[in-house]
């Protein structure tokens, strides 16, 4: 690579404008352990005149960002806009046509088209990086791309979404609703202000799952439809009876390997309180890794925000700027296989069950006679009633139970007028 390197920044939102300030604050930094120098010749945005919280140099910005790759020599391009398609794709796509490497936090881009775009940075003997796109600054792709690398993987799992963790931790904490809180991660900016859902319903904490699968497991990205579930439905009861039961709930995302199919999952998980993911708390991720011989390796720190982003951002920019040209998901594209997927139905796993009922003789037997029928096993039992309003919630945990007998028999109980709302159902981990 030749020594003057030139770079171009596509999105000034929070991350693009607070990397393009790192990159100008660090340039003689990087020039020390590159020996490469840097330079912006180029950035992008919808809006030239928004107030930003970092200055930009007019002069080097273009309002259409095909042009910059159009008109000048740009060595590597950041993307920083966050779409799955749109101009996200078509600028990463022509870039790398162009022989130009890219530099990506958008992890709904990479979970969608990574495949494809994989191929065309190895075609065009170019990097593709996206560190960023997963848990922030933790560095857990390269881990497992390069410190990893010969170990055979068979689990990857944890936080993945600091707003989730935040809302669920602040909720046991300071007693307070879903909503409350929710309000409170908005004003301190760890939810989106407007649309927070595709943080709580847990398509990002998704969208990462699938890039670990495809880099821990040597597999295509999979597109095949999984168990997703957010935590929007989460009460302050539950946090309160969890804590109660020496448990605290965490939203995880979890991929494993189970004989040989992929099993890939992001759900509300019981997890004990003196277990190390139960005491990850507040905003920060964690990634605990199981291979052979490795054994569980354990990685945690800020999963968001402009600087834990921006850091994973700069990572790989020294990365390309050290020469390395390599495989964005670790071997080449045509050796990643589709994976065999899953069947959910064989799924076996202890539960929490809440239900909301009727405070009057015979409710619980109801119950636990449809549990029976459906070979659910009852581990701990409790009931807590509401004199006031002549209700209760019954708490069931559950010994290991097949998934599919699960869904069946919380089915059976919608038209009994005893069961108040649809039960709540958290998996343990």
């Amino acid at each position: 690579m030749k020594k003057n390197i030139n770079i171009a920044v596509i999105g000034l939102g929070q991350i693009g404008s607070y990397l393009l300030n790192e990159i100008n604050l660090k340039k003689k930094d990087i020039e020390l352990k590159t020996g490469k120098k840097i330079k912006v010749v180029a950035i992008s945005a919808k809006n030239i005149n928004k107030k930003r919280k970092y200055k930009i140099k007019k002069e080097i910005f273009y309002k259409n960002p095909i042009d910059i790759i159009k008109k000048l020599d740009v060595d590597i391009l950041f993307e920083a806009i966050g779409q799955s398609d749109g101009i996200s794709k078509k600028i990463v796509e022509i870039s790398l046509k162009n022989k130009i490497n890219v530099i990506t936090p958008n992890k709904a881009l990479i979970a969608k088209h990574g495949d494809f775009l994989t191929y065309l940075a190895e075609k065009n003997k170019v990097n593709l990086e996206f560190e960023a796109s997963v848990a922030g600054g933790i560095p857990i792709l390269r881990t497992i791309k390069e410190g990893l690398a010969t170990n055979k993987i068979n689990k990857v799992y944890g936080i993945l979404n600091g707003t989730c963790n935040y809302i669920l931790s602040e909720m046991e904490k300071s007693k307070e609703t879903f909503s409350n809180v929710l309000k409170k991660a908005q004003n301190l900016g760890y939810a989106e202000p407007g649309n927070p859902k595709l943080d709580l319903n847990g398509h990002d904490a998704f969208a990462k799952i699938r890039i670990l699968s495809s880099l821990a497991f040597n597999k295509k990205i999979s597109k095949a439809n999984c168990l997703m579930e957010g935590i929007e439905n989460i009460d302050f009861k539950d946090v309160e009876i969890a804590s109660k039961l020496n448990y605290r709930i965490k939203l995880l995302g979890i991929t494993e390997i189970i004989n040989n199919q992929l099993f890939e999952r992001v759900h509300p998980c019981l997890v004990k309180k003196d277990s190390y993911i139960g005491n990850v708390n507040g905003v920060m991720n964690v990634v605990i890794v199981h291979g052979n011989p490795i054994g569980e390796s354990i990685l945690q720190g800020e999963g968001a925000g402009p600087c834990a982003t921006s850091s994973a951002l700069m990572s790989d920019l020294l990365s390309i700027l050290r020469g390395n040209i390599k495989y964005p998901f670790g071997i080449p594209s045509a050796k990643r296989k589709k994976p065999k997927i899953y069947n959910i139905k064989n799924y076996n796993n202890s539960l929490y069950l809440r239900f909301e009922v009727k405070d009057k003789p015979g409710v619980l037997s109801q119950i636990t006679k449809h549990l029976a029928k459906r070979r659910i096993s009852v581990e701990r039992l409790i009931q807590i009633p509401d004199h006031k309003k002549k209700t209760a919630s019954i708490v069931i945990i559950t010994h290991k139970s097949n998934e599919n007998d699960v869904q069946n028999c919380l089915k059976s109980f919608k038209n009994n007028r005893n069961i108040l709302k649809k039960p709540t159902l958290i998996r343990l981990l």
